[in-house]
């Protein structure tokens, strides 16, 4: 009893602490790529929120992972304090932090951020008031909560169940519809709306995500290119670009008038001789940086660790192909959404996990790496890639020059990745997210010579989809998961189109040179001269 209570105190006490590493997290992270001329402080405390509550959504996985299984013994018994009042509690808790986790991405999602980033907009327009700004943002954010509200009802009133009378009236079946929605508590209203949200996510992440999981590691293994050489480089453009501009120049000393080509000609240089002059102070500031002699020491470290996430990277793929491919074997079908119960081809990340749980916290510190290794690469997607809408490259993410709006768009970004997250890991290891680490007890028949003749005796078996209902308790994430046989369909494909983007992120990756020391100097045309040099390095 005591070290179950122990458990239990260290499974919340690393709660605690993982939700003060968030918010510190996010608040560090948010302010070292906010613009310092542009910074504002509702669009500062909406991105750090909206981050903070996608990070601890994500982490909510593991806890109701470890609380389903918290309540059973190895042997397949209940502990002595789980009865059925303790465990339906334990569920409800994890249920209600669901829905208010969930509620709030909702509004975040569909209501804040978009009035936050509307407002923005509409400041950039010196004529325009307060009241009218905020007026235009409730205006256009309008919208976002009719898009909650249809899916909403969507969820709520479209049954997964039909009345078993077909010659009921039209009022019973209404009345059925109200008496499902009662019984699920919104449940299938509001799955349908994350499910919704997660669809963008699965595609956020195709986008960014399988990028990032092949273009982080090689950058760190890569590194940077030296700061001196490149220095030496650009003084020699320099040079050659002024003597370039002398010559143009030299032919109206007689006092005629240059032609149309080389006025244009002479504007093209000059600009570019602005830019290199900037990146040349740029350079000199980052060459004499004690940063950069910091991180040339670290370079070992980097390597490390570069070598640390492309093994991850590789794990996470090859079971995630096992997986996919598992479902297209042994599935039911698209009409199932491509569920299967438990695993047919067994793949490293599934095998991994039984093996962790047998000493605690293991399992639940692999599956917050992989979260959390999830998100840091989406993140690298993110800035590495930047905000397109189609072939429109929106915004830039940049150390110390991103905009506040782009910076709710990261974050918006950030919330719908998240979401699919937990899709993700289920897609990885489905036992283990419905059940943990739970076993039941099963009768099995031994020949005894003692009694000389046939016995049965319990046997613990691991929980699976053949095992009572009363024995083995589903967690709550996948029931949230899977209310939607489509969404289940929609998520089989996205996982085959996550792994060409990754394999063909990986060969990009591969085939680019090392990264600037000084990137983005080049691409920011509204630079001015007192920027700060150290906003540019990498």
């Amino acid at each position: 009893m005591a070290a179950a209570a122990a458990e239990l105190v260290i499974g919340w006490c690393i709660f605690g602490l993982l939700l003060l590493a968030i918010l510190a997290f996010c608040w560090i992270y948010v302010r070292k790529y906010q613009s310092q001329r542009e910074s504002e402080v509702v669009s500062t405390v909406t991105a750090i929120f909206s981050l903070a509550v996608a990070l601890i959504a994500s982490a909510l996985l593991p806890v109701d992972i470890f609380l389903v299984s918290y309540m059973k013994n190895q042997n397949g018994t209940f502990k002595e304090w789980a009865n059925a009042n303790v465990s339906v509690q334990i569920e409800n808790t994890v249920l209600y932090g669901y829905y208010t986790l969930y509620s709030v991405i909702l509004f975040c999602v569909f209501f804040w951020i978009p009035f936050v980033y509307f407002y923005y907009e509409e400041k950039d327009d010196d004529d325009t008031s307060k009241c009218t700004q905020i007026k235009t943002a409730l205006k256009y954010t309008l919208g976002f909560v009719l898009i909650c509200s249809l899916l909403l009802l969507i969820g709520a009133f479209v049954p997964l169940n039909l009345p078993s009378n077909k010659n009921s009236t039209e009022w019973e079946k209404v009345k059925f519809l109200f008496e499902e929605l009662g019984s699920s508590h919104g449940l299938a209203a509001l799955s349908f709306s994350i499910s919704s949200l997660t669809l963008i996510g699965m595609l956020a992440a195709i986008t960014y995500t399988a990028y990032g999981m092949s273009a982080l590691p090689l950058n760190l293994i890569k590194g940077t290119r030296n700061a001196a050489y490149e220095r030496l480089e650009n003084t020699e453009d320099i040079e050659e670009l002024e003597q370039h501009i002398q010559v143009i120049r030299s032919k109206s000393k007689d006092g005629r008038p240059l032609p149309a080509r080389d006025r244009r000609t002479l504007k093209q240089c000059e600009e570019r001789l602005r830019t290199l002059r900037k990146r040349d102070r740029h350079l000199e500031f980052i060459e004499n940086s004690w940063w950069t002699k910091f991180c040339g020491a670290l370079r070992p470290l980097k390597i490390i660790w570069g070598i640390f996430f492309i093994l991850v990277a590789l794990l996470f793929v090859i079971s995630l192909f096992l997986s996919n491919l598992d479902k297209a074997l042994h599935s039911a079908g698209i009409d199932s959404g491509f569920i299967i119960f438990g695993t047919n081809l067994s793949n490293p990340l599934n095998m991994l996990l039984p093996l962790l749980q047998t000493v605690f916290p293991l399992d639940y510190i692999l599956i917050t790496i992989i979260i959390m290794y999830f998100i840091f690469t989406s993140m690298a997607g993110i800035r590495n890639i930047g905000i397109w809408f189609f072939w429109i490259r929106l915004y830039k993410i940049r150390r110390g020059r991103t905009r506040p709006q782009a910076l709710l768009f990261l974050c918006m970004i950030l919330l719908l990745i998240v979401l699919h997250t937990s899709y993700m890991i289920y897609s990885l290891a489905p036992q283990y997210v419905m059940y943990g680490s739970q076993n039941y007890l099963v009768e099995s028949n031994i020949t005894s010579d003692v009694h000389r003749g046939n016995s049965t005796v319990p046997v613990p078996r691991r929980c699976d989809a053949d095992a009572p209902e009363d024995q083995c308790t589903v967690t709550r994430t996948y029931l949230f998961l899977h209310k939607f046989w489509f969404f289940s369909a929609a998520y089989y494909f996205g996982n085959w189109a996550f792994l060409g983007v990754f394999l063909i992120g990986l060969i990009v990756s591969c085939c680019k040179g090392k990264k600037s020391v000084v990137e983005g100097v080049d691409e920011d045309s509204d630079i001015s001269d007192d920027d700060d040099p150290s906003a540019y390095s990498v």
